[in-house]
């Protein structure tokens, strides 16, 4: 069984209010988003403190399972709810998934216990595909040390990292990593669809 899980928990405080519900194109972020992973799993989650306010998109919400703040407390809180053993895990903010990408890191999950892109020398964890049943554990360890960058339990997992070679040739513009941060990102993704450079639909 396959989980999807969308992290939405950031304090947008770069953006000044929160990012899923920035429009772009006339439809919210986190939107984008939902309609770019539909059906890559069996069951699709958001990691929110804020159930309410996503309650409307009618997919399961969860809340953070520990106290903390964080990108590593809810990469924790998305595999703990997870009813599945491999977990795709992307950010509310990524409008530019590339669907033929996510596709090929979940072919991959049954080699490692993470699939994660190296684009431009660093990881990136919140376009990755974890294995349950092995990150949960180094997770804890992380959590318990007080670490907080995502990537500090990766040494305790198998990590089969999507080199540049395979994302060149699956998502040559890059943008599957472009995340809405501020009001310029927003500015440069609306001139991306304006100029033809990224499709939508």
């Amino acid at each position: 069984m396959i989980t999807t899980a969308i992290q939405a928990g950031g304090s947008s405080s770069r953006m000044g209010r929160d990012k899923a519900f920035v429009e772009l194109n006339g439809r919210p972020l986190i939107e984008h988003v939902i309609r770019r992973i539909a059906n890559l799993g069996d069951e699709t989650l958001i990691v929110t403190n804020q159930l309410r306010a996503y309650s409307h998109l009618g997919l399961r919400t969860v809340p953070d399972a520990v106290s903390g703040t964080g990108a590593l407390v809810g990469l924790y809180s998305a595999l703990c709810a997870a009813q599945g053993d491999t977990v795709l895990v992307v950010a509310c903010d990524m409008p530019f998934l590339n669907r033929a990408l996510l596709e090929h890191q979940l072919r991959l999950a049954p080699q490692a216990d993470a699939v994660v892109p190296r684009h431009q020398s660093q990881y990136e964890p919140l376009h990755a595909v974890y294995v349950r049943r092995a990150c949960l554990p180094a997770l804890e360890e992380s959590l318990q040390a007080g670490e907080e960058r995502v990537v500090s339990f990766y040494p305790r997992v198998r990590v089969l990292p999507v080199d540049e070679a395979v994302l060149d040739r699956l998502d040559p513009s890059g943008l599957s990593f472009f995340n809405v941060n501020t009001p310029q990102d927003l500015a440069r993704a609306e001139q991306l669809i304006a100029d033809g450079t990224v499709r939508l639909d």
